[in-house]
């Protein structure tokens, strides 16, 4: 099994990206599966165009994308991307669109197709706070979960996708307002091994509690 793994560079103002850092630090081999790891742009549309040159030249099994979501007290599964844009904040060239559809002839939304309820347990069982998220948010997360979806059902191609964010790591919150929630960069890299060794052992989903009231 090959699994394309990506990661945002910084943004929004943040000199260190969590989830690239923590990519960075994990295995090249995870239960057998080959790990290979993408840096991809905070940048609407040229993110989606350097995950899509890299399913055609790597041909993995999964593409797990993974980006910071500061604020989060937990590593957080995304269940669901939606088709909008709405960007609070520029992304990395300035772009900011808003209430635009990331593809006019995209379906309202895509489920992931990745284990997600299995993915928290194995966080959760590695020691860390984990729970599966229903909202990517609308800037360059969502819309690198939705177009790397949209783009393997185009290619018709038979490859799993889902989206993880991360926390911040301490030094980023250093300086702010508590609460500030933060996890140390070897244990983000500790959870999204975790994750990935669930992706490996499970093809289909587990039974398990993981919906939210709010």
């Amino acid at each position: 099994m090959k699994i394309l793994v990506t990661a945002f560079d910084p943004f929004g103002g943040e000199s260190i990206n969590p989830a690239l850092e923590a990519v960075k630090l994990m295995k090249n081999h995870i239960d057998g599966a080959e790990i290979v790891k993408l840096e991809i742009p905070t940048v609407f549309r040229k993110s989606i165009d350097k995950v899509a040159e890299a399913i055609i030249k790597e041909n993995p099994d999964v593409v797990l994308s993974i980006g910071q979501a500061g604020g989060r007290f937990e590593v957080t599964p995304e269940r669901v991307a939606i088709n909008v844009d709405d960007a609070r904040i520029p992304d990395n060239e300035g772009n900011q669109p808003i209430d635009v559809p990331i593809y006019e002839d995209g379906a309202p939304a895509y489920f992931t197709t990745l284990p997600v309820k299995a993915m928290v347990e194995a966080i959760r069982s590695a020691g860390l706070p984990s729970s599966l998220s229903n909202s990517a948010g609308t800037f360059v997360c969502n819309h690198i979960m939705y177009g790397v979806l949209y783009q393997i059902e185009k290619m018709g191609k038979n490859i799993r996708a889902g989206f993880i964010h991360v926390p911040f790591i301490p030094k980023q919150v250093a300086r702010r307002p508590a609460p500030a929630p933060c996890i140390s960069m070897v244990d983000i890299a500790k959870a999204l091994e975790a994750a990935v060794s669930a992706i490996v052992k499970h093809d289909e989903d587990i039974v398990a509690v993981g919906g939210k009231i709010d």
